[in-house]
């Protein structure tokens, strides 16, 4: 495929507003996956709309497992202090599991593997450090254990050119290579942010996400979470997507109208209102059923009462 007809086809999947997602499809939602970064936080901070999102999503039962590319020792605070079922942090290496008030920490390779590979890291950061100009370690790059990451709009602007040759560089050592809102990671390993997905539907409810692909949302804001755009029906952008709409070859289904946490707000009100109608229209069922019934208990009585 030519570059221009994959441009034309990327273009005309553009995503349909959120709030063009049916009810109907909201009500069968058995979980939602999210990214962290820019989805979730503000400047780095979980603002006061997405942290009551998150508090109405676990009141209703709804499980959120977050899956980031930030680094394990980032992620714990979050993982002990947020209602969250699961983070997998270093996008799908390392999973902290909420069990009960302990939060354990689970590998997606075993400990030889980790340390084979984190001396082929060391060498491949320091290539990039010396070849690309302006390159800097991202700053939570102490709490890292599987992936590297490169800093290119938190802390430190790169272009789009430093971007790319970064891209390359791990590439070709052999490293799977994503770019962030904030970071460019390189990891070594076949994991990912669906495999995490995976990993997660497994490791917390003996299921197999396969068969149940259509029944889980997945909320991002990046270039990295294309591939969970892709995976997933119920995939939503929130609006600052729209900052990598040039490099976008999967988009999202929805797209919200607000940037950010309150982007992530924007759907779980939606699929709050949703479910709460769901089981509002189940409740009327069965009391119509239980009604019925009586009703037929009643007749059947009368009947007997009769033939006396």
């Amino acid at each position: 495929m030519s570059g221009d007809v994959a441009q034309l086809n990327a273009q005309s999947l553009r995503p349909q507003p959120w709030a063009a997602c049916p009810a109907s499809a909201l009500q069968s939602v058995r979980g939602v996956f999210t990214d962290i970064d820019d989805t979730l936080t503000t400047d780095g901070a979980i603002g006061p709309a997405a942290l009551a999102a998150l508090h109405d999503l676990h009141a209703a039962g709804v499980p959120v497992v977050a899956i980031t590319g930030r680094p394990l020792g980032w992620s714990q605070p979050f993982a002990a202090a947020l209602p969250l079922a699961a983070i997998v942090a270093e996008n799908g290496a390392v999973a902290l599991i909420r069990q009960g008030q302990a939060v354990a920490t689970e590998y997606a390779q075993d400990a030889a593997t980790r340390l084979a590979n984190a001396r082929r890291l060391q060498a491949v950061a320091l290539q990039v450090l010396a070849q690309v100009p302006g390159a800097k370690l991202a700053a939570d790059s102490a709490g890292r254990e599987t992936d590297i990451a490169i800093d290119h709009s938190e802390f430190t602007k790169l272009p789009a050119s430093a971007i790319g040759q970064t891209m390359a560089l791990m590439q070709a050592a052999g490293m799977n290579a994503t770019v962030s809102s904030i970071h460019i990671n390189g990891w070594f390993g076949d994991h990912t942010k669906l495999s995490a997905a995976r990993w997660m539907v497994r490791r917390l409810f003996g299921r197999d996400l396969h068969n149940e692909v259509n029944d889980w949302l997945f909320v991002g804001d990046s270039t990295n979470d294309q591939l969970m755009f892709e995976a997933f029906a119920m995939s939503v952008g929130v609006a600052n997507l729209m900052r990598f709409a040039p490099q976008l070859q999967h988009w999202p289904a929805y797209i919200t109208t607000a940037e950010r946490g309150e982007g992530f707000a924007q759907v779980v009100s939606s699929l709050m209102q949703a479910q709460a109608q769901s089981r509002s229209q189940a409740q009327t069922q069965t009391q119509t059923q239980l009604l019925s019934l009586s009703q037929s208990q009643s007749q059947a009585q009368a009947q007997a009462q009769c033939a006396r």
